[in-house]
């Protein structure tokens, strides 16, 4: 009996003498400071703006990304269903492309806003959505940005239609088809609804590229990011 608690003691002084030195081992400072967050969580909402969002402005940038593709809003879907029915299928199909090209028109001038954005958040807002969902800090974005973005977007998306041609081409479209019989008139607001719709898939493609940082550790290109979002994992 006094050999077995002789030798309990033994492996009881060893067992602590092992964790001791493997915590010896370990980083002792696992406390981030408040400016450690919030640059990190800048940097990763920088780097969704430059890889994802920058995408999007190159030519068909939305119209090839099925995630935030702008089809037709509800009100002109039986636009295009009639004129296609009537074999006008290449007037239907540039009235689809011209929207997608002011997107892509306006996000090329819109980029500089949100990254604007991005640096006005405060610290205490970055220690909050450290800790958060997924798209914690997209959501904060889209919910404190989202009326001043669509005040500097909407004129910038009614230039591009112009510019692409889109104006003319759905003034065309839609006096067609008010002039085919038995059909009720349309006249949809498109720069609101194609403003709307840009505006969601660069929330979207944020969203994405935040979701990739938070959950891949290959996504983590900087120790920064490495340091702050390991520290959520």
């Amino acid at each position: 009996m006094q050999k077995l608690l002789v030798l309990s003691f033994i492996f009881m002084f060893t067992s602590c003498a092992e964790l001791q030195n493997i915590a010896s081992q370990l980083p002792q400072d696992y406390t981030l400071s408040d400016a450690e967050i919030s640059s990190g969580l800048k940097q990763a909402l920088q780097f969704g703006i430059d890889r994802e969002v920058t995408k999007l402005a190159e030519e068909n940038g939305f119209y090839n990304n099925e995630l935030v593709r702008i089809t037709l809003p509800p009100e002109l879907r039986k636009v295009d269903k009639t004129l296609r029915d009537i074999g006008l299928d290449a007037l239907a199909d540039k009235g689809l492309m011209v929207l997608n090209h002011a997107a892509e028109d306006a996000v090329k001038e819109a980029i500089p806003v949100f990254t604007n954005a991005v640096t006005q958040m405060s610290i205490n807002d970055a220690r909050n959505i450290l800790f958060g969902p997924d798209n914690a800090a997209t959501n904060y974005l889209q919910n404190r940005t989202s009326e001043e973005l669509y005040r500097k977007f909407s004129p910038i998306i009614s230039n591009s239609l112009d510019k692409v041609g889109a104006t003319e081409v759905w003034k065309n479209i839609i006096d067609r088809y008010n002039a085919i019989p038995l059909t009720n008139n349309v006249n949809p607001d498109l720069p609101d609804y194609v403003t709307n719709e840009a505006l969601d898939g660069v929330f979207t493609m944020i969203s994405i590229e935040e979701k990739d940082i938070r959950n891949d550790l290959s996504a983590r290109t900087t120790q920064l990011l490495k340091r702050v979002f390991g520290a959520q994992d």
